[in-house]
């Protein structure tokens, strides 16, 4: 009980009150910003593809425990980004979850910077990936569902595409809430590095071995663990500790 207090419930602390001793945020979600970070490469002046995984912090007190995820990609040539997410609202209403198309790759969300956590450029290699991307989002089994907690919510589906396209060796970041939650109601899969195994009870219990990912336990949707290459601690709600 000790040992599940210190990996967990801790860090879990820890990152609560710092987030709301910090918390300058903008508090209405509709006059939060949304605009470029400047971290994604201009369209007018890269011919290449390029394809970006971010992570942000959520909105509100969200984001005391989780991140959104979302990928960006152009193929070579193109005008623009087409983002890859998943967003709950409307979906009670009948609405879809996902959400496919033009907009600003490395843009706030909500007012939170996000973190660059992967990034691919080449030609029709790319262009190969970003179509299967495509293909893999249409073929995504939440649709027509969201769940903040456990999943499956935003960093479900990010995870759903790693696993379709493992050549992006996402490691997502242990504040990823949902990623561990399997769509179809799974209970292996390969991590969503697209190598390694994983095993998850409902996104409430299960573990993760990887090359990218390291070893990785899930209790009740908080992820603790430790990556070997490069090395760093990975805790709940706090997120990476060391080296990327």
């Amino acid at each position: 009980m000790l040992i599940i207090l210190a990996i967990f419930v801790l860090p879990l602390g820890v990152a609560v009150t710092q987030h709301f001793a910090d918390d300058q945020r903008v508090t209405d979600w509709r006059s939060a910003r949304h605009d470029s970070t400047g971290q994604a490469p201009d369209p007018a002046a890269t011919p290449e593809g390029v394809i970006q995984v971010y992570a942000a912090r959520a909105f509100s007190w969200r984001g005391a425990f989780g991140v959104h995820t979302w990928i960006a990609a152009k193929a070579q040539h193109a005008p623009a980004y087409t983002r890859f997410e998943v967003v709950g609202w409307g979906v009670r209403r009948g609405g879809e979850a996902v959400r496919v198309g033009p907009g600003v790759p490395d843009g706030l969300w909500y007012g939170n910077r996000p973190t660059l956590i992967r990034e691919l450029r080449g030609g029709a290699e790319v262009d190969a990936l970003i179509a299967r991307l495509h293909d893999a989002a249409q073929r995504y089994p939440h649709n027509h569902e969201y769940r903040l907690w456990p999943g499956p919510n935003s960093n479900t589906f990010i995870a759903y595409l790693g696993r379709a396209v493992p050549e992006l060796s996402l490691d997502l970041p242990p504040t990823a809430i949902g990623k561990d939650y399997l769509p179809g109601g799974g209970v292996f899969a390969h991590a969503p590095s697209g190598g390694g195994v994983q095993v998850s009870f409902g996104g409430l219990l299960g573990l993760t071995l990887a090359a990218e990912e390291g070893v990785e336990i899930n209790l009740l949707g908080l992820s603790a663990g430790v990556d070997f290459s490069p090395p760093a601690l990975k805790l709940p709600g706090t997120g990476r500790l060391g080296a990327r």
